[in-house]
């Protein structure tokens, strides 16, 4: 009787092991690049305000298409600031830690925030 107690239990245990294994959370393949696509035209930037998830470690590409010499400010730390040209160009990054790091224009008057990047 006491050997069929031990391997139930042990079953049981086998079977809420699976089951909150199951139930974690997926994660986003962090082996893609995460590409923000910008636009500088008619004195106009955007996207204006959009959220995207990006994991720590991952590769982000952020590209610029744009009429006009401008510039782009990520508020991480340390904080960077990209210039580009008229025309098309890519800016990698990448973050080590979790946080909300917004990227802003000062082109605009007040200054715009193009995207929040959330680093998980």
């Amino acid at each position: 009787m006491q050997r069929l107690r031990l391997t139930g239990s042990a079953l049981v245990a086998t079977a809420l092991l699976t089951m909150t294994t199951a139930c974690g959370e997926d994660t986003p393949d962090s082996d893609e690049t995460v590409v923000v696509n910008i636009t500088d035209e008619d004195g106009s930037i955007s996207p204006s305000g959009d959220r995207v998830e990006a994991q720590r470690g991952q590769a982000i590409d952020i590209v610029v298409t744009a009429d006009r010499a401008g510039s782009i400010h990520v508020h991480s730390d340390p904080e960077q600031e990209f210039a580009y040209e008229a025309g098309t160009q890519t800016f990698a990054i990448e973050f080590d830690r979790a946080g909300v790091i917004e990227v802003e224009s000062h082109e605009t008057d007040p200054a715009q925030i193009i995207v929040t990047l959330e680093i998980r």
